[in-house]
C-alpha cells in the first residue's frame, strides 16, 4: 500500500464578540476567534496536513482571505473541498491526530461531538479521528488568552 502522511499547523487570535467554532462545533464562549472565515482553526490545521500529505501546499492558496467567497464560510466546506480534489481521488483517510491547545474554555465536554463531526465531514468512522485539548499553563499567547493554535497530523492511503 502506499501511505502518506501530511501535518499542520495553524494559528487564530481571539476576540470578544465573535463565535467560538472549532472541528465544527460551536462553544460557548465570550471570545471567538478573529478570521476571514468561520476561524475554525482546528479544520485549517487539519486541511493543511491533509494538503501536506500530497504535497498540494496550504489552504491559504486554496482559499486566500483576499476572496469575498470565503468571507464568513463553514470551515467544514473548506475540508470538504479539500477532499474533493481532484488529487485526493483514489486516496482515502486512515486517520487524523488533533492538538488544541486554548486557555479558556475548557473543550473536553465537545471533543466527542467534534470527533463526530470531522469524521462525518471525512467519511470515516470517529474512532480514526483524535482530538485533544490543552492549556499552556498561562505561558505565551495562548496562555494569555489571545489567541489558540492547534497542530493536526494525518495519514492517507491510496485506495
Amino acid at each position: 500500500m502506499d501511505f502518506r502522511i501530511g501535518q499542520g499547523y495553524d494559528v487564530h487570535a481571539l476576540a470578544e464578540g465573535l463565535p467560538m467554532v472549532l472541528g465544527g462545533v460551536r462553544i460557548p464562549s465570550r471570545e471567538g476567534f478573529v478570521a476571514h472565515s468561520d476561524g475554525d482553526v482546528a479544520i485549517h490545521a487539519l486541511c493543511d496536513a491533509l494538503l501536506g500529505a500530497l504535497a498540494l501546499g496550504d489552504i491559504g492558496h486554496l482559499f486566500p482571505d483576499t476572496d469575498d467567497r470565503w468571507k464568513g464560510v463553514d470551515s467544514t466546506e473548506l475540508l470538504a473541498a479539500v477532499l474533493a480534489l481532484p488529487e485526493f481521488s483514489g486516496w482515502s483517510v486512515v486517520n487524523a491526530d488533533i492538538t488544541i491547545a486554548l486557555q479558556a474554555p475548557k473543550l473536553a465536554p465537545h471533543i466527542a461531538a467534534m470527533r463526530a463531526r470531522l469524521a462525518e465531514v471525512m467519511g470515516i468512522s470517529p474512532d480514526r479521528v483524535s482530538v485533544k485539548a490543552t492549556t499552556t499553563e498561562h505561558l505565551g499567547f495562548v496562555g494569555r488568552r489571545e489567541g489558540c493554535e492547534v497542530w493536526a497530523i494525518v495519514l492517507i492511503a491510496r485506495k
